[in-house]
């Protein structure tokens, strides 16, 4: 290049064909239907069996049964100081049903708060059972004795448990095992003494607590319901025992809850904006998938009937160690028969293969719909990101065993109702307003039911940041 030549770059040089902004003009473009990142796998709603419900409402008749009201005490913290909620005591087997407020108060008013530092002992095995412990934060071990002497954890407990609770009963009841602190723990105490003196004063709670203390006495069998007399094993000509089934005299019932939405467009985009997708399909499209995870959502979490607020108190297991391990997926297993499935969050699948991992343990896999889905003891665990991860970065896994036939936790819905697009969820037309938007309301009606207890079973407060 000579002297003083000028150096022209791309930009000065002239346009010698049309350009690409400009061909766009005549061009029909490929495009793709409406994208929606909120859309997951929802294996929840697809896995679990779908009863249809006449009337709006689903009963579960059980045997009459003794073992209920027992659940989760709830706290209250201001600063340092931790309070039991009244009307949660009535969580204690000893206080369920009980009515009286006031005196709900008086108790609550009398719990003790305790601290207690990793390995210190609650209580030990073979001493007097005179308190009741409510466990506000921690994680307390039940420590037994093993078959050759040594020391064996029966079952760990965590926030809103609470051991001791037979004190209130029975004068005479001894711990059975040694309460160690695992963690740091802060417990609020309520001792006998101070219910003994509460009820000398308050006669419908001394009348209670009679009428509690009369229960064990009526004949049960493990699962608190009303035994059947049999006879086995005889001969000759012995009395036949005579008996009936008992029934819950008030049994639950499920109501099929509703999600919706009205769903507005405008007739101009309806008209004109059809091709080469149809506007008001796509629009309906989208929102019935957010409408199924809300769905899913309210499956896992809603306070009636959700799975995770629905499983008894006894079905709710504590980690050993803190992170998911192949013992503890073991013990969940075991509370139950025939367990169809399990639901976790990713993130702890993700922290069940770490253990795994560790254990030179490789889980098998199943195919699902083209999915290869990881099983333990040949139980599918499905992902579910429905199910909380707290800011402590622990969450749940959810077994289940599914059905009506095996007495499982089932789905409820009510298929044939108007407009239906899908059993159970309907897109109604609400007509065309001044404006010329055309609504439609967008309806699923749905619910859940667990048949029996140990149908359903949570291995609750699993961490799920621990990488050693």
């Amino acid at each position: 290049m000579s002297v003083g030549e000028e150096v022209r770059t791309e930009q000065d040089r002239p346009q010698q064909s049309l350009g690409t902004a400009a061909a766009r003009n005549l061009a029909t473009t490929t495009k793709s239907a409406p994208q929606m990142q909120e859309i997951s796998s929802r294996w929840l709603l697809r896995m679990l069996p779908w009863v249809n419900v006449q009337g709006g409402t689903y009963r579960v008749n059980r045997r009459l049964s003794y073992a209920v009201g027992d659940g989760r005490v709830t706290f209250v913290k201001t600063g340092d100081r931790v309070e039991v909620i009244p009307a949660e005591l009535r969580e204690l087997p000893a206080l369920r049903s009980y009515e009286d407020d006031d005196v709900l108060s008086e108790l609550a008013r009398r719990c003790q708060q305790r601290e207690f530092t990793p390995g210190s002992v609650i209580a030990s095995f073979g001493a007097q059972t005179d308190e009741v412990y409510l466990l506000a934060h921690g994680r307390v071990e039940k420590v037994g004795t093993g078959p050759y002497g040594d020391d064996a954890v029966l079952g760990v407990l965590a926030d809103g448990a609470y051991f001791g609770d037979q004190a209130l009963l029975d004068p005479d009841a001894i711990w059975e095992y040694t309460a160690r602190a695992a963690t740091a723990c802060t417990v609020l105490v309520l001792p006998r003494q101070d219910v003994e003196q509460v009820a000398e004063r308050a006669e419908a709670l001394r009348e209670h607590l009679r009428e509690q203390r009369a229960i064990p006495s009526q004949r049960t069998n493990k699962y608190g319901e009303k035994e059947i007399d049999l006879a086995a094993g005889h001969d000759g000509e012995p009395d036949i025992p005579h008996t009936f089934v008992d029934y819950d005299a008030s049994p639950r019932e499920y109501e099929l809850s509703i999600a919706q939405t009205v769903l507005r467009i405008h007739t101009r985009v309806a008209d004109l904006y059809n091709q080469p997708m149809n506007q008001t399909e796509q629009q309906i499209r989208l929102t019935v998938e957010a409408l199924k995870e809300r769905q899913e959502h309210e499956l896992v979490n809603n306070r009636e009937f959700g799975l995770l607020n629905n499983c008894e108190y006894d079905q709710r297991l504590q980690p050993h160690d803190g992170v998911p391990s192949p013992d503890d997926l073991d013990e969940l297993l075991s509370r139950r028969r025939g367990t169809k499935l399990l639901l976790a969050h990713p993130r702890a699948i993700s922290a069940i293969g770490r253990e795994l991992n560790k254990r030179g343990l490789v889980p098998e896999t199943i195919d699902m719909g083209g999915n290869r889905i990881p099983t333990w003891r040949g139980v599918p665990i499905y992902p579910c990101n429905k199910i909380p991860v707290t800011s402590e970065r622990t969450t749940s896994i959810i077994a289940m065993r599914t059905g009506e036939a095996d007495q499982g936790v089932i789905g409820l819905q009510q298929a044939g109702i108007p407009d239906e697009i899908e059993p159970s969820l309907s897109v109604r037309f609400m007509g065309i307003n001044e404006q010329s938007i055309i609504k439609y309301l967008v309806t699923a009606y749905y619910s859940a039911a667990v048949l029996v207890p140990d149908a359903l079973g949570v291995l609750e407060n699993v961490e799920i940041g621990r990488w050693r």
